[in-house]
C-alpha cells in the first residue's frame, strides 16, 4: 500500500558489539519526534536482511529512505536502488544517520555519529545532491557476470584484510582506536604483497603490489582527494616498503590523513581500472568483504545516479 509522500522510511541497522544499541535507537527516535518527522521504521536482524528491507521500503513507495547504519548498510541500500527502474530511483532520496563500525561516507559530508539531532535537522531540510557510484564488474562463483556498486571504495590486497580484521576487532573491543592497533598486530600473520596486473589510463602495472584502493569517496583515508560527484575514480597503488619502519610510517600517515605523502603510494585519477590478475587477493567493498575475485574484472564509475541527502 502506498504511503504519504512526506513519510520517511527508516531502516535501522543495530551496531554489533559489546555495547547495547537500544539507547542509540531511542536517541534517534527522540530527534525525529522533536522535529515532528512522520516515519515508519524497520530493523535489520542480519546483513542479509538489509537488502530485503530496503526493497520493501522502495516497493511500498517511500520517497525518503534514511539508513541508520554504517558504510556496509549504505552499500546494500544503493545496490537495491540500482536494481529498480531509473524513474523509480530518481524519485527516492537516500539519507544516513551514522551507526556503523565505519562511517566514512557519512563523515565525508560531516555527519557525525555523536550528533544525532544535528544530523536529523539537516535531513529534514531535504537538500539533495546527486552522487556517483563506483561499480565492480566481475564473475561470480557460478561463472556469471555480475556487478556490485559502491559509494566509498574498493580495497584489493592487504588493506582489505586489515579492514576486515578491524571490523571484527571493533565489534569485540568497542573502540575504533583499539581495533585499529589490534588489526596491526594481526597483520604480522598475513602476507604483505600480491602479484597483480592492472591497467590505469595508459599505465600497465605488472608486479607485486601490497594494496590497491579505488575510491569514489575518501576510501578510509587512502583516496583522500576523491570527490563522489565528479565522474572520476581516485586510485592509490601501494608497493611494499623496503623496511618495516616504512610500513608503520605509512599506517601513521593513513591515520593522520596524509597517506598520499608516502613514497610507496602512487596515486591516479581515472574513469576505469582494468584488473587482469590480482593473484586471488582479498577484495573489500565499502568495508565488507566481497571475496577473492577471479580475473579479469573491471572497476568503473556511473555519474550522479543516486539522490543523497546532504547537510545544509
Amino acid at each position: 500500500m502506498a504511503v504519504e509522500q512526506t513519510r520517511w522510511g527508516i531502516l535501522y541497522c543495530p551496531k554489533k558489539g559489546i555495547h547495547p544499541d537500544r539507547k542509540r535507537w531511542e536517541k534517534v527516535q527522540r530527534a525525529l519526534d522533536l522535529r515532528k518527522v512522520q516515519y515508519d521504521f524497520v530493523q535489520s536482524e542480519t546483513a542479509d536482511s538489509v537488502e530485503r528491507l530496503m526493497r520493501m521500503l522502495i516497493n511500498n513507495g517511500y520517497k525518503t529512505i534514511v539508513v541508520v547504519g554504517g558504510d556496509s548498510a549504505l552499500n546494500d541500500a544503493v545496490n537495491c536502488l540500482m536494481e529498480v527502474e531509473p524513474e523509480v530511483r530518481e524519485s527516492v532520496a537516500l539519507g544516513v544517520i551514522p551507526n556503523g563500525v565505519l562511517n566514512d561516507f557519512a563523515r565525508y559530508w560531516d555527519f557525525k555519529e555523536g550528533e544525532i539531532q544535528q544530523t536529523v535537522d539537516w535531513l529534514v531540510k531535504h537538500r539533495v545532491r546527486k552522487v556517483d557510484l563506483g561499480c565492480v564488474n566481475y564473475q561470480d562463483e557460478a561463472g556469471n557476470r555480475t556487478r556490485r556498486y559502491f559509494l566509498n571504495c574498493v580495497n584489493i590486497g592487504l588493506i582489505a584484510d586489515v579492514m576486515n580484521q578491524r571490523r571484527q576487532a571493533r565489534s569485540l573491543l568497542g573502540s575504533r582506536t583499539l581495533a585499529f592497533f589490534a588489526s596491526i598486530v594481526m597483520m604480522a600473520f598475513h602476507r604483505f604483497d600480491y602479484k597483480m596486473e592492472l591497467k590505469i589510463n595508459t599505465d600497465t602495472i605488472s608486479r607485486r603490489v601490497m594494496t590497491v584502493c579505488v575510491g569514489s569517496g575518501p576510501g578510509y583515508g587512502q583516496t583522500p582527494n576523491a570527490v563522489p560527484y565528479n565522474g572520476l575514480l581516485d586510485v592509490s597503488v601501494v608497493y611494499q616498503p623496503q623496511k618495516m619502519a616504512h610500513l608503520f610510517a605509512g599506517l601513521w600517515l593513513l591515520v593522520t590523513g596524509h597517506f598520499l605523502n608516502h613514497h610507496s603510494v602512487h596515486p591516479y585519477r581515472t574513469r576505469q581500472v582494468l584488473l587482469n590478475d590480482t593473484s586471488r587477493a582479498r577484495v573489500g567493498i565499502d568495508g565488507r568483504l566481497l571475496g577473492k575475485l577471479e580475473g579479469p574484472y573491471s572497476i568503473t564509475v556511473e555519474e550522479e545516479v543516486v539522490n543523497f541527502l546532504i547537510p545544509d
